[in-house]
């Protein structure tokens, strides 16, 4: 063999080897590229809710305009499905790294605990107090500090996951003020509210994961009824029923625990 075509086998191989690290990288990247987007979409509710809502709240024509006034609600529902989709690219990528870990937390912070506090400010939920929404932000980075550093939270959450007490604020502007919903914006209920997102998210309150190990009724009974309670609720209240889905998870949850169910 003459040591051209040695040569030339040599390079061939690197750029091979070379591809396949690219490859290898871009893989790695793409739950972390979603991870960024729900990232990004926090900020642009956070962005919405302190620079137009205010203005929009005072302008009569553009408080008739519905998805106008909810557009940080759905960026922050935006910014769930990209948390979803960036573990479930991961597992099927099978992928992970630590800098995924921290990118998913800090996008967390923001989207789902940052930005609804931007909502109760920016919506003036409780008045001249709205800045005690604050404290869901804080509470937020109390929780999924504590998460990445609890290794027992695989079949089951150990007090509310961020993004649920995230969603339940972004379901708010969605309530009509003369629905059957419409109690949840008393400025008491909404104080009270805060305050129990906050202890729950710290809590060690046990709540069931929804992940399905098989889909045999006796080891889900508790999944399955609450899928189908949220899809009532869902057809019959839209995306304000967001915050009943929750309280019903946390009501199912506490119910499955009882019976010693949560697996």
């Amino acid at each position: 063999m003459s040591l051209k075509l040695i040569y030339i086998l040599i390079k061939e191989f690197n750029i091979f080897y070379l591809q396949v690290q690219i490859m290898t990288d871009i893989k790695k990247w793409i739950p972390n590229i979603i991870t960024l987007s729900n990232l990004g979409c926090g900020m642009i509710a956070c962005w919405i809710a302190a620079r137009n809502i205010p203005d929009f709240l005072q302008n009569e024509s553009l408080i008739e305009n519905k998805w106008l006034m909810v557009s940080p609600s759905l960026f922050i529902f935006a910014a769930a499905i990209f948390d979803f989709l960036d573990g479930f690219a991961a597992r099927i990528l099978n992928v992970s790294s630590d800098l995924g870990k921290q990118l998913d937390s800090l996008a967390d912070i923001v989207s789902f605990g940052i930005a609804p506090s931007f909502i109760i400010i920016a919506y003036s939920y409780l008045g001249d107090y709205s800045a005690f929404g604050l404290f869901l932000g804080i509470f937020a980075a109390i929780r999924l500090a504590k998460f990445n550093n609890d290794t027992r939270q695989s079949d089951s959450f150990l007090g509310l996951p961020v993004p649920s007490s995230g969603l339940i604020i972004a379901s708010l502007p969605f309530i009509d003020n003369t629905g059957v919903l419409a109690f949840l914006h008393n400025f008491w209920i909404m104080a009270i509210l805060i305050i129990a997102l906050c202890l729950l998210m710290i809590s060690e309150i046990p709540l069931l994961a929804l992940k399905f190990k098989n889909f045999k009724l006796k080891d889900n009974i508790f999944r399955y009824i609450l899928l189908l309670i949220a899809t009532v609720l869902l057809i019959f209240f839209g995306f304000q029923s967001i915050s009943l889905i929750i309280f019903t998870y946390i009501l199912i949850s506490i119910i499955s625990l009882k019976f010693e169910l949560i697996k």
